[in-house]
């Protein structure tokens, strides 16, 4: 048995290409309010929670407006707009060896917990996890990712000796280290960590199957 058999994933970025699918609903969701975003809608946005993202876009933080956007932005995304969601290369196949391999696959995400499992069913992903988290999982909501991460290991009963995490941001890798976990980042996404902001301590794999092979010879 490898030495990580709880294996937690990051979603966007890491498992999914879901760039298009986010801006295009973020888009729309500018266009149905009548709102001017402040800054360009492209991939550099991707990542935070909806929220946080909404904020940074419009420049508000008026409650008001940015429940409008979120409506708009759940209305067009959590209908027909996630379906354009496409996994990475080799990411599937990667994950059908780690379950074959008898290892526990969770997800923790900052994506809201709907359109994560509507994600997971589009794709036929489903049955590789035990475990889905998302900040929204829970109310009152979670901070932030490390509170997540530190949920989902206690819920589980996972020691932390026997878990790692795998992201594609440095948000991902601290707050991993924030758990105590090891980390190995997933260049191969639009979060990509660029090599000053890889601390010693973290690995990373290119491609789905160097993860694959990474995780299952630890």
């Amino acid at each position: 048995m490898p030495r990580y058999p709880h294996i937690l994933f990051d979603l966007d970025g890491t498992l999914i290409d879901s760039a298009p699918a986010i801006l295009a609903s973020f888009r729309s969701a500018f266009a149905q309010t009548g709102i001017q975003p402040v800054i360009a809608i492209d991939e550099s946005i991707i990542g935070p929670p909806l929220m946080e993202t909404l904020q940074l876009l419009s420049g508000s933080h008026d409650p008001a407006l940015i429940a409008r956007l979120a409506d708009a932005f759940k209305a067009s995304y959590d209908t027909e707009g996630y379906k354009a969601t496409a996994a990475y290369d080799g990411v599937g196949a990667m994950l059908a060896r780690l379950k074959g391999a008898g290892l526990s696959l969770s997800i923790a995400t900052n994506k809201r917990i709907h359109p994560t499992r509507l994600i997971l069913e589009h794709l036929g992903w489903s049955g590789f996890f035990d475990h889905v988290y998302a900040l929204d999982l829970f109310a009152p909501r979670l901070p932030h990712k490390a509170a997540m991460i530190e949920r989902l290991i206690a819920d589980r009963e996972i020691p932390k000796e026997a878990a790692i995490y795998i992201g594609d941001r440095s948000e991902d890798g601290q707050s991993a280290d924030a758990n105590g976990l090891p980390f190995i980042a997933a260049t191969w996404g639009y979060g990509s960590i660029t090599a000053e902001e890889m601390p010693a301590h973290w690995r990373q794999a290119t491609t789905p199957e160097n993860m694959g092979q990474a995780l299952l010879a630890d």
